[in-house]
């Protein structure tokens, strides 16, 4: 299992917060994660996330299921950054 920073833009924060699609599409490929969001106030917002296979996550970020995801909350996929910790 590895750590990761993931960073992206939403368009609405607070819908992306109250969410539960996060756990809806990561929970079943063994994913967890805790949010984070900018206390500024920007769009920017993040996840500490523990993936135990990145094909399988990779895989999914490729896919429709994923896509619609990510629509549903607003996430800005240009945006998209994912660090692994060192």
């Amino acid at each position: 299992m590895a750590t990761y920073l993931i960073t992206h833009e939403v368009d609405d924060v607070e819908a992306w917060k109250a969410s539960p699609k996060r756990e809806e599409v990561f929970g079943p490929i063994g994913i967890t994660v805790r949010a984070f969001w900018d206390p500024e106030g920007s769009n920017r917002v993040g996840l500490i996330a523990e993936i135990p296979d990145m094909k399988a996550f990779q895989a999914f970020m490729r896919s429709d299921e994923a896509k619609a995801a990510m629509n549903h909350d607003g996430v800005r996929p240009e945006t998209l950054l994912v660090l692994r910790q060192a």
